[in-house]
């Protein structure tokens, strides 16, 4: 599969879904700005993604890569990915089915309706909406697009490495949020061993942990603020043998880290991101991966579907 995920097929599929993405944004800023001393910090904001994530990247990559059916697609999510299938469907007028847990968040619910799929929720964990929608499947026809362990969710999510290494080169390590792996996998996937890569996971959600334990993808329990987006209750087989050999590390933070990243993020950048979107973030500011002095890291903030913003009417 690695022959598959490998750099001059991200490039073939970054080329294909352009027209359909945003290039996202980096902001560089001090350390210090979020009590990191001595290294620059640079922000990709792939919150501000169609959708609300940078899971639009693998929806338009499995509906431009593969031929639809005209039964159309259905995909189980915690939300994210969910938002961005419903949102490539409704572009490239394509039928879609999401199934979510009942743990999907609002803002995630809301978002999937009002670009018009078709929605189950139902079930506890991401888990249980998956084996809904694999029901599903064996009876309609329409076309599976796995949220994180398949090789076009991967090339699409890839494109985001592409697209972060072009507009800041030379970075010295990329912290990513780890959920199922796609992301990584693809950012892995791309970077082969020219830059440091590591993962971050709630540690109520230490599904890639457990598997680099074990040296295989394994079942474990999730739950915690970040579980309708980091909520896989396992790596993704495909992913897991790219990430395996070219992840230089994998560190666990605890929920009330998030929070306060999330915080930090809003109260210093008035960046809103959701619990998932700010996991890679906390673990710089909880010190559970310390970067050498005088690096420049990349900050992957992946996802920002959250209602934890209010306005005045």
């Amino acid at each position: 599969m690695q022959r598959v995920v490998a750099r001059e097929k991200i490039a073939e599929t970054e080329r294909l879904i352009r027209p359909h993405i945003r290039r996202t944004p980096v902001v560089e800023t001090a350390g210090e700005d979020f009590g990191v001393k001595g290294v620059a910090l640079v922000f990709k904001l792939e919150l501000l993604q169609h959708s609300g994530s940078y899971k639009a990247r693998g929806a338009f990559a499995n509906m431009l890569l593969r031929d639809v059916p005209k039964a159309g697609v259905a995909a189980a999510s915690g939300g994210n990915h969910g938002a961005a299938v419903a949102y490539a469907a409704n572009r490239l007028g394509v039928a879609a089915k999401i199934f979510v847990p009942e743990i999907s968040s609002p803002a995630k619910i809301a978002r999937i309706r009002s670009l018009g799929a078709d929605l189950v929720i139902g079930g506890a964990v991401y888990a249980d909406a998956l084996r809904a929608c694999e029901k599903h499947l064996e009876t309609s026809g329409a076309m599976s697009l796995h949220a994180f362990d398949a090789p076009e969710t991967m090339l699409g999510a890839g494109t985001m490495a592409l697209e972060l290494e072009q507009q800041s080169p030379g970075l010295d390590a990329i912290l990513i949020a780890v959920g199922g792996g796609g992301l990584i996998g693809g950012s892995a996937a791309w970077h082969e061993d020219r830059t440091q890569l590591v993962g971050v996971e709630p540690e109520n959600a230490p599904t890639l942990h457990e598997a680099l334990k074990a040296g295989r993808p394994v079942d474990v329990k999730v739950s915690g603020v970040a579980a309708d987006s980091l909520g896989a209750s396992r790596i993704g087989a495909h992913n897991f043998p790219i990430i395996k050999d070219r992840v230089a590390a994998s560190v666990l933070v605890a929920d009330e880290a998030i929070v306060a990243a999330q915080k930090a993020l809003w109260g210093r950048l008035r960046i809103a991101a959701e619990p998932g979107g700010a996991a890679a973030l906390a673990a710089l500011m909880s010190g559970a991966w310390k970067p050498e002095k005088g690096a420049r890291v990349g900050v992957v903030i992946c996802g920002g579907n959250t209602s934890a913003v209010r306005f005045n009417q």
